[in-house]
């Protein structure tokens, strides 16, 4: 899904993994290991986020074209996957958000508008929508936009051969979905082109989700005249996925270098006019240089890490702009393991970390109030949900969520039967054996890496030993592969999710969701998640209720445990005439105009 009118301020935003995501991470300079001190930084440094504006204006006259220089803050390289229905990575998705293939776009509240290249039409009473085309729209190339190019995604994803995580309990709800996925069918049922511009699709129940893209929906199009010729096991090598992606978005691919940068050209036939930028180049920079970069005028826009907000707080040649990020980062407890085969996670209740009592431990050990305010200085903030409060509706702001406590964590370990036997300070096991648990974190800068070992320390204060999975932190690419693929080094990892528009957990929580890292599965999780997204939910107080119960149920069984909810930071060189990241009514990436032909230093 897009915000309304694709507007830069979602693209700019770096989501971490697919809609998935980065953490927290190693040994900061000016703490010795295994210090008890609290993190160093001043409290005077804290940033009022309320204060920082959504929207800037600079003086001049507009150039005519120019290019736009855009940093994408990354310590990996990017993986150069630029189709939706393929991609799980954050990096790439924010690329290929210049060229989006979105068919939506939605208001405030996150619900789908008529304003984008397609309109839906929800019938609750037969359980079934159309989506229509509105206008003429054409592709990149100048080939029309029809109802094969809405269809085919859905072919794409729900193929016997697909290798992707979409396929997931969403999915299925369209009906005919699973057989066709089982090579029992050679079409989608429930999925029928009404004529060249529409398309009508079947489902098995329509709730509140679907006006935000769920129950099964998919918010995208994809050029069947381009990838049809193409086996679907092969699309994600192929140069039409690679190398020369056709799209519907305001840019177009120009040139790739491969992992570093992606040139964009204007798009003559975008829907909403060519952009009055000729060109689009986004260049990955480290976290460890990218304020060195601004400070130079290299980039004309880059979503900074809060944790190097220092490094350019004071700098004359930038604006600096906020929001709240419809995300949170976590700690997720691996408890079973992924049937890629059936496409659904095994719990496995003989797991190491399966004790409540344990994984509640370890989260009340956390001292993540000190971490929000020393080392992101008020830039994030400690998360009490997995539904952050940009969802009014459905965020519950009474919700406790884990303080630091680390007494109470010591009580819960010894009511779990996790003592020190031997008097060296660290707990065994319930046996009697040692025990070391193992953390999965990825690389970033030093104070990401300091953090990961306040929390060690933190945890090593009442008696838990956590060391290092593969006793190092882990590259962004390699962390994710690891998790997805439930390496047995691993007992739990600090990642992080960005919702999208849709805030219906299905899709991270449920038995059939990729997504689901814990691998936890129950017939109760399972209820709740189905009443979230049930017919009865269709009454805004009963899906409400529905959220609150499942996120009591997650903060209780604490298998996923919310750390921190994030605030944008965005440098915004003042070369760039006007820009606003306001959700609603930011700028539109085709209006965004120059006053100088290189950003100001």
């Amino acid at each position: 899904m897009t915000k309304k009118s694709l507007t830069l301020s979602v693209i700019f935003i770096i989501m971490l993994l697919l809609a998935a995501c980065s953490s927290t991470n190693k040994e900061q300079a000016n703490e010795s290991k295994g210090s008890n001190d609290k993190p160093t930084q001043i409290e005077d440094n804290k940033v009022d986020t309320s204060l920082l504006p959504t929207e800037v204006t600079n003086e001049g006259e507009a150039i005519a074209g120019g290019t736009l220089h855009v940093g994408l803050v990354s310590d990996s390289p990017f993986k150069g996957i630029f189709l939706a229905e393929l991609s799980a990575d954050a990096t790439d998705s924010s690329i290929t958000g210049y060229a989006s293939n979105s068919l939506f776009e939605v208001d405030g509240d996150f619900l789908l508008t008529d304003e984008g290249i397609a309109k839906l039409e929800v019938d609750t009473d037969n359980k079934k929508v159309t989506i229509t085309i509105q206008g003429d729209v054409k592709w990149s190339d100048g080939t029309p936009l029809t109802a094969e190019d809405l269809i085919y995604p859905y072919e794409i994803i729900a193929h016997p051969d697909y290798e992707g995580v979409r396929y997931d309990d969403d999915f299925r709800n369209i009906i005919g979905a699973e057989e066709y996925h089982d090579g029992k069918a050679d079409t989608i049922a429930g999925i029928k082109k009404i004529d060249d511009k529409s398309i009508e699709i079947a489902l098995k129940k329509v709730s509140p989700a679907i006006y935000s893209g769920g129950d099964g929906l998919w918010g995208y199009a994809a050029p069947k005249h381009q990838l049809a010729s193409i086996a679907v096991k092969d699309l994600i090598s192929s140069d039409a996925v690679r190398k020369n992606p056709i799209t519907l978005g305001p840019f177009k691919f120009d040139h790739i270098v491969n992992g570093e940068s992606v040139q964009f050209v204007a798009n003559e036939h975008y829907y909403k006019g060519k952009p009055k930028i000729d060109k689009l180049i986004v260049q990955v920079v480290s976290t460890s240089t990218v304020g060195e970069a601004v400070k130079a005028g290299q980039f004309d826009i880059v979503s900074f890490p809060a944790t190097q907000y220092d490094s350019i707080k004071n700098l004359s040649n930038i604006s600096i702009l906020g929001r709240p990020e419809l995300s949170y980062s976590y700690l997720g407890f691996k408890l079973g393991k992924y049937d890629q085969e059936k496409g659904e996670n095994i719990y496995d209740e003989n797991a190491k970390m399966n004790d409540i009592q344990l994984r509640q431990a370890i989260a009340y050990a956390m001292d993540i109030e000190s971490v929000t305010d020393k080392f992101y200085q008020g830039l994030r903030v400690r998360a009490n949900s997995l539904i952050p409060p940009a969802f009014k509706t459905y965020y519950d702001d009474m919700l406790e969520g884990y303080h630091f406590d680390p007494e109470k964590a010591k009580q819960l370990l010894d009511a779990a039967g996790y003592k020190d036997i031997d008097g060296d300070g660290i707990r065994e096991d319930k046996e009697g054996n040692k025990f070391i648990i193992r953390l999965a974190a990825m690389s970033g800068s030093d104070t990401d890496e300091a953090i990961v070992e306040y929390y060690r320390q933190n945890w090593k204060d009442v008696g838990l030993d956590v060391q290092l999975t593969t006793g190092r932190l882990i590259e962004f690419n390699n962390f994710y592969d690891k998790v997805q693929a439930d390496d047995p080094e691993i007992d739990m990892y600090m990642a992080a999710w960005q919702t999208g528009s849709n805030p219906s957990p299905v899709g991270l929580y449920g038995k059939g969701a990729a997504f689901n890292f814990s691998r936890y599965v129950s017939d109760d999780l399972t209820k709740l998640l189905t009443d979230i997204d049930s017919e009865e939910a269709l009454d805004q107080a009963y899906r409400a209720q529905a959220f609150r119960k499942w996120q009591e149920y997650m903060a209780d069984k604490a298998m996923v445990v919310p750390m921190y909810f994030r605030t944008s930071i965005i440098a915004v060189n003042k070369r760039i005439k006007s820009y606003n990241i306001d959700r609603e009514t930011g700028t539109e990436i085709q209006d965004l105009e120059l006053i100088a032909d290189e950003p100001i230093k």
